[in-house]
């Protein structure tokens, strides 16, 4: 079978170069289409059920809300686990399903199922809601709006989280792949009446009159419409409220002809929601920080450089004074991983190439070698795009040139070596003769290394076929990786049966030889080295098989001691500090004490650029 398929590419030179060209050019389409990503997403397949109530303790946030939506959520098909946080004012209940029933579908199970649940939750105690379709690496533009020197005291946290709510997060809203916009920190802005007992008592005015009459006052009424010269005028009812004033005006009863309004019952002001967290930023105080979460399989590169771009439109629509500060942006994450993978494997293949040319001691055959590092992945890189697999660290990180070209330098240099026995016949011979004899050493040589050659390839393969068996959250790390090497070894494969005989026929010439090289020179003295040592290995077998058991129960010994990681330590260049501080620590206390964390780290590490604190709910230090 292999020299069938050696033949027909030698006799089909036109036919497989072609063919090599279209891989080329594949390759270089999906290197413009492969998502771009720093490291492979292993969140499991999860649903969030989340509940806001805010007036609610911990305990009945568990009892009235957690425990009703755990247990409608358990009945739901390949549910795989289960697990909920329950805090004051705060119902997370996260749903895990198998990944094969896919994205979509548990949240069309999840929504049904919420319904029931929010029938044994009391009315007014919060409603259940799905959280967003996203993961764990979904955090990917994080900001904090910022004042400009010496605009510190014209806005106040609850200026910039109505300017956050209002202007900032509706502009970003929209952007392809991105499906959620979070705000956290400032002040909810609030219209609030505070109403005084006493002056209800003497009117005579209940709290619940107070409430209908503003529920009335504040709502659109629609009507008919009237024709007139030819024109239709639509009739409604405006009664929105807009103002302090229109609130103050609200005519909560009539006691003979005399209407009692809501100002003289109550004191009306802004205020704003509970908070149950805050945002400080570089010591400064309070900020307004911001949160674009990631659709869940989108391509973060692309999504962040829309981001970008969205961004710097905003800043033109900004309040003067008022910009926004980018704080944590995974596009920096993705660059650097990138450069990293793409200086790897530039200077593995620079490095393998230099010393091929070294050690064969002939450029043709060298350079017909190397032509294997780009075609075999590009192809691994079309692979990669055909099955979904991002081009990461893992998946790209860790492919080894010198493992991939293995097979052809063995079948190139023996096809060389062939081909300059042959020199006088190929000396003598012309034309259409010279191009026969040179298919015929080709297709000798490649048929007789080839077995060989892809013995080892297969070998290789079979070595991934543990890590190709990983599920769960080891599957999802390390199966990129086995893949696209994979891929690597099996185009490296095709590519020796068909591009690497052709090319060996076109350029490879009989090599003539004047005097030693630096590759003999190499060769020799390697050969002086290691000759002595096979010599004493096979007339003392004793000794150097006691030798090789006490080396494999010694590394048996280190390998049980020594430390591991699932996962190397990727230096991302942020620091997240996590101050505990004592249990019921107000809020107010607790901005306090991150603000001088913030500060005396500035005064004390000059190369800190920013530090961004998340105060109670949601914790920890940027």
């Amino acid at each position: 079978m292999l020299e069938k398929i050696i033949d027909f590419s030698v006799r089909n030179k036109l036919i497989v170069i072609l063919f090599t060209l279209s891989i080329v050019v594949f390759g270089m389409y999906s290197i413009m289409k492969i998502p771009i990503g720093a490291v492979p997403d292993i969140t499991n397949n999860q649903v969030q059920v989340i509940t806001t109530s805010g007036n609610l303790s911990t305990q009945e946030i568990e009892q009235f809300i957690t425990a009703p939506i755990e247990l409608e959520m358990a009945n739901l098909p390949s549910v795989t686990e289960i697990r909920s946080i329950s805090k004051f004012g705060l119902s997370v209940v996260t749903i895990v399903f198998e990944d094969g029933i896919g994205t979509y579908l548990p949240r069309q199970l999840i929504a049904e199922k919420i319904k029931t649940a929010s029938a044994n939750i009391p009315e007014g105690f919060g409603t259940p809601e799905q959280g967003p379709i996203t993961t764990g690496l979904g955090e990917i533009y994080q900001y904090i709006l910022d004042v400009k020197p010496g605009y510190e005291d014209k806005y106040t946290a609850m200026e910039l989280r109505t300017v956050q709510d209002w202007i900032v997060k509706r502009q970003l809203s929209g952007i392809p792949g991105v499906v959620e916009i979070n705000s956290w920190g400032g002040y909810l802005k609030q219209y609030e009446v505070a109403v005084d007992p006493s002056r209800l008592r003497s009117m005579d005015i209940s709290l619940t009159e107070v409430f209908d009459a503003l529920k009335s006052n504040n709502s659109i009424s629609g009507g008919a419409y009237i024709e007139k010269t030819d024109q239709s005028y639509f009739i409604r009812g405006d009664g929105l409220l807009k103002s302090l004033s229109d609130i103050g005006d609200v005519v909560v009863k009539n006691n003979d002809g005399v209407p009692i309004l809501m100002k003289d019952l109550a004191d009306i002001h802004y205020g704003y929601a509970n908070r149950f967290g805050a945002i400080t930023a570089n010591g400064q105080g309070e900020k307004v920080l911001g949160q674009i979460m990631m659709l869940k399989n989108a391509d973060s590169k692309l999504v962040i450089n829309e981001v970008k771009k969205r961004v710097a439109e905003v800043q033109k629509n900004l309040p003067e004074g008022v910009f926004i500060n980018p704080i944590l942006e995974r596009g920096e994450l993705i660059d650097k991983t990138s450069f990293t993978v793409v200086e790897n494997l530039v200077l593995g293949s620079i490095i393998v190439v230099l010393i091929v040319i070294i050690l064969l001691g002939n450029i043709r055959s060298a350079l017909v070698i190397a032509s294997m590092i780009p075609l075999a992945l590009l192809f691994t890189l079309s692979m990669m795009y055909i099955f979904g697999i991002d081009a990461n660290l893992m998946s790209l990180g860790a492919l080894d040139f010198g493992i991939i070209i293995d097979g052809a330098v063995i079948i190139v240099e023996f096809i060389a070596i062939k081909i300059t026995a042959k020199k006088v016949e190929l000396e003598i011979a012309q034309g259409n003769e010279r191009r026969t004899l040179m298919d015929k050493i080709t297709f000798s040589g490649a048929s007789k290394m080839m077995r060989s050659a892809i013995f080892g390839q297969i070998i290789i393969l079979i070595v991934f076929i543990p890590i190709l068996s990983l599920s769960g959250v080891e599957g999802k790390m390390f199966r990129p990786m086995a893949l696209s090497f994979s891929f690597a070894i099996i185009g490296a494969l095709i590519l020796g049966l068909t591009w690497l005989p052709v090319a060996a026929s076109l350029f490879l010439k009989p090599e003539t030889k004047k005097k030693k090289n630096l590759s003999d020179w190499i060769m020799e003295m390697l050969h002086r080295s290691y000759a002595p040592v096979i010599r004493w290995s096979c007339n003392h077998k004793l000794s150097v098989l006691t030798a090789a058991l006490v080396s494999l129960i010694f590394t048996g010994y280190i390998f049980m001691n020594m430390g591991g990681e699932f996962v190397p330590t990727l230096d991302e260049g942020d620091f997240v500090i996590q101050p505990v501080l004592k249990t019921g620590t107000s809020l107010s206390k607790t901005i306090e004490y991150s603000t001088q964390i913030e500060q005396i780290l500035i005064d004390n590490f000059p190369e800190v650029d920013q530090i961004v604190s998340r105060n109670r709910r949601g914790g920890g230090a940027y």
